[in-house]
């Protein structure tokens, strides 16, 4: 049909829809469990990131939990129903590609359509399973959110868009292992990252080096073997401390709950028998709070409150909030 038989208001309607669609940027979105939950702030100051940058992270419809850990046994197709059922309402949307947040969740989707993806005959099986679902075709690129804006959003743009410098605040990225092992599914290099530096970087804060930033904070061993993550969690928080860090920040909900929970017991160990009580926490904030921090983002949507040791009076004494 030509132009001129489209009426002039269709076209100016269609118009609007597709400027919309461009500035819109509408991202099929996987929140996870924890995110609903303990980590709540880890959404809500990753959404008001992300569009204060002109995205819109659109969750998932009908999503399920990933399985939280990935299954490695090779025989274990019933452990990837999970996962690919996320991917089937993904290529239910017409989408090709699924935004994670939590580094766990990544990990587990990642190397799901990896594994399903890779044989055909797992592929088959596993719609076989699915009896009541569409079968899934494979190609979903899952990506981390931090891949997204250092590849496509990119660190430039982003620092043309910082509206409060995080000047010289000292940030240790803490990066742990699911978004970096195994290589094939990792977003940077295991054994030297930088993502995370260069975004904070970016937003104006002084990263901060330290040896055990990939590192296991101890995981699941914080149930059936709390002293391993105990002391796990004090080599990390010590290091980062003799580096001379104020704040860590992570990406995934674990690792916070563990770098949290244990050094408040660590501490309190410590100081138990001491008069006055001298407290040094390390405050654990997700890299999205100081992304939108630095975005200008109101601090109601920062989700400060839901943290274990409260930023606020070091950041109040840098006038960021």
């Amino acid at each position: 049909m030509s132009d001129k038989a489209v009426p002039s208001s269709a076209k100016a309607s269609a118009a609007h829809h597709n400027a919309s669609r461009v500035t819109r940027h509408a991202l099929p979105y996987f929140p996870g469990c924890a995110l609903k939950d303990q980590a709540r702030g880890f959404e809500d100051s990753a959404r008001a990131a992300m569009a204060a940058l002109g995205y819109e992270l659109a969750e998932l419809p009908r999503w399920n939990c990933c399985g939280t850990v990935y299954s490695l046994a090779t025989d274990d197709l019933m452990r990837h129903l999970g996962p690919v059922r996320n991917l089937v309402r993904v290529q239910d949307l017409g989408e090709t590609r699924l935004v994670t947040l939590c580094a766990m969740c990544y990990n587990t989707l990642a190397r799901s359509s990896r594994f399903v993806g890779a044989d055909p005959e797992r592929l088959e099986r596993i719609n076989a399973f699915m009896d009541d679902e569409a079968d899934y075709r494979g190609g979903v690129e899952v990506v981390h959110l931090l891949e997204l804006l250092r590849d496509e959003v990119t660190f430039e743009a982003i620092e043309a868009k910082v509206e409060r410098p995080l000047d010289g605040l000292k940030v240790a990225p803490y990066y742990g292992c699911m978004l970096l092992r195994p290589r094939e599914v990792g977003i940077d290099d295991p054994d030297s990252p930088g993502v995370l530096e260069a975004l904070l970087s970016a937003l104006g804060a002084e990263p901060v080096d330290f040896p055990q930033k990939a590192e296991c904070c101890g995981a699941y061993q914080t149930v059936s073997s709390p002293e391993i993550a105990r002391a796990r969690v004090g080599e990390i928080v010590s290091a980062a401390r003799w580096a001379g860090a104020e704040l860590i920040a992570t990406s995934c909900p674990l690792c916070t709950y563990n770098l949290e929970h244990h050094q408040v017991e660590r501490e309190e160990r410590e100081t138990r028998h001491a008069s006055p009580v001298t407290r040094h926490e390390i405050p654990i904030l997700y890299f999205t709070q100081l992304l939108a921090l630095a975005l200008g983002v109101s601090e109601d949507k920062l989700g400060f409150a839901g943290l274990k040791f409260d930023p606020r009076p070091l950041l109040s004494d840098r006038e960021l909030v």
